[in-house]
């Protein structure tokens, strides 16, 4: 499995002759268009979590001729950007809901902000990219908010347990400061993942883990990247740079 990092939340990730691209709002170094132009794929699935400015962009339209199918939250179908996309090509998924075709199926989970967030099973891998779904903790919140921001994170992780995927891309957003790992340690202590990379950190230094995700994560290899166009490979057992 080859992942490339776009920017915030997007990557582009090959398994053998599949192409996925999730939440590619903007693509500085030209991956996806790179990819795109090469050709040496049999399908390509792209992804969109929710309508956020930092998760959707129209771009993503010009790929339309090549593209096997679009797959975007329910909260896409009431923007006006998405007029533009073939309708033929979109399918529109709600929280709990499933769709396939002969090669991938898709499940989508609840999100803890807007839209959901997908696990996606190829014929080689399981991929889980959470989208906006994290323990949103500010800072700044009162007492009565944190605890609402608790309840639904601890109500969709609890759905999510034993959860399995080869690969998990989670936010770990330096703007919650010392509550950043909140969602992250949560999440790998009650799902089977082998592999995960942090998101949603834009304008942020590399991730760290902490000796408390450590604790919990034990032997999960991590990727934090920074740079887009970052490339790993990750072999079911750790992330090698290219």
């Amino acid at each position: 499995m080859i992942i490339n990092y776009l920017l915030n939340s997007g990557f582009l990730i090959r398994d053998e002759k599949i192409l996925l691209v999730f939440d590619d709002f903007e693509d500085p170094a030209g991956i996806v268009d790179a990819a795109y132009d090469k050709g040496d794929f049999d399908r390509l699935y792209i992804f969109a979590t929710h309508a956020h400015f930092d998760h959707f962009s129209t771009h993503i339209r010009a790929y339309a001729p090549k593209v096997t199918r679009y797959i975007f939250s329910n909260d896409i179908r009431r923007t006006k950007r998405v007029k533009i996309f073939p309708t033929d090509k979109i399918t529109y998924m709600k929280r709990y809901s499933e769709w396939q075709d002969d090669l991938i199926k898709v499940w989508a989970y609840d999100s803890t902000d807007v839209g959901v967030s997908f696990l996606v099973q190829t014929p080689s891998s399981r991929i889980y990219h959470a989208g906006d779904f994290n323990w949103w903790h500010w800072e700044n919140e009162t007492p009565e908010e944190m605890a609402l921001a608790d309840k639904a994170f601890k109500k969709q992780i609890k759905r999510m347990d034993g959860m399995e995927a080869d690969v998990a891309f989670f936010p770990v957003d330096g703007r919650l400061g010392s509550s950043q790992e909140l969602g992250a340690i949560d999440f790998v202590a009650q799902t089977k993942v082998k592999g995960f990379v942090a998101m949603h950190r834009v304008d942020y230094p590399l991730w760290e883990p902490s000796q408390e995700f450590l604790a919990v994560a034990k032997d999960i290899p991590t990727w934090s990247p920074i740079k887009p166009g970052e490339q790993r490979t990750f072999d079911g057992e750790k992330f090698l740079e290219d």
